[in-house]
């Protein structure tokens, strides 16, 4: 059975004016439906620059190169190999039919991510009328108000007429992942969701993304640089460093038996109780 994501020796480089820089480099990997992949990475490691790549929103100048299959919806299997189509090479056209229909993104920070001056509701509506806008007004609006109840945002029809400023952090973030499934996305990429969230939001921004992978069978990048947060969510995991792979496997397997010095020092560096702090 095909994976319904298959990336292939994803390579990114960049200009700059010192030359060429390559951020990303042959990163390979698979996604199935249902599955989450957790990359970790410190800051600079070329994380947010693989998802980026996959969304086609690389800056401008950036070049992508490599192979980023999705499968079509339908039978994951070999009848349908032809009918994939290549992430990394799709026309701009293609690319803005594919964004957020089949895969979409969440962001650190939803305050900077959102339109400031748009009512949260609208935002979302936006999201749905993109990619159908056959739809009357009315059943926009129901449908936004539904992915609204999805990501379990209470009270939805009064924080539909919301501005962003007006919602706290833990609800901001709830609207960008309504707007990320609103239009049936098959395939979300979480690009440090939880960072700028307390503990108890993050803990339950973590149990909405398990419960909305289980009930609409999401294939998940979750993209941080904690790996205490990953361990809760990811069934795999991708360490990743200079913008390569240099560690996968089960998440079980990755944290108790790391096999690569880099994946040793990030579990040292991570806090635990029973020292209080990182180790130096």
């Amino acid at each position: 059975m095909l994976p319904l994501l298959d990336v292939r020796g994803l390579t990114v480089d960049l200009p700059t004016p010192g030359g060429w820089i390559r951020p990303v480099e042959n990163v390979s990997f698979h996604l199935d439906k249902g599955e989450t992949l957790g990359i970790v990475g410190e800051s600079g490691s070329g994380k947010t620059m693989l998802a980026l790549a996959l969304m086609g929103l690389l800056p401008r100048g950036a070049r992508a190169s490599g192979e980023g299959f999705l499968l079509p919806r339908g039978p994951h299997d070999d009848a349908n190999a032809n009918l994939r189509v290549n992430l990394l090479a799709a026309a701009p056209s293609e690319m803005r039919a594919i964004r957020g229909r089949e895969i979409a993104m969440i962001f650190q920070e939803p305050l900077s991510a959102m339109n400031p001056v748009m009512r949260a509701g609208v935002q979302i509506e936006e999201a749905i009328r993109a990619h159908e806008p056959r739809l009357s007004a009315l059943e926009v609006r129901e449908r936004a108000l539904e992915a609204m109840r999805h990501a379990a945002i209470p009270e939805p029809e009064i924080r539909a007429r919301q501005y962003p400023h007006q919602l706290s952090g833990g609800l901001r973030q709830r609207a960008m992942i309504a707007m990320a499934l609103a239009a049936g996305s098959r395939v979300l990429i979480a690009d440090e969701p939880t960072t700028a969230l307390d503990a108890t939001i993050q803990k339950q921004i973590l149990k909405l993304l398990a419960r909305l992978r289980d009930e609409l069978r999401l294939a998940i990048i979750f993209i941080t640089h904690d790996l205490g947060v990953a361990s809760e969510i990811a069934d795999r995991l991708s360490v990743m460093h200079a913008g390569r792979f240099v560690e996968e496997g089960a998440t079980r397997d990755v944290l108790t038996r790391p096999r690569n010095s880099y994946t040793e020092r990030l579990l040292r560096a991570a806090p635990r109780l029973d020292r209080g702090v990182a180790a130096s």
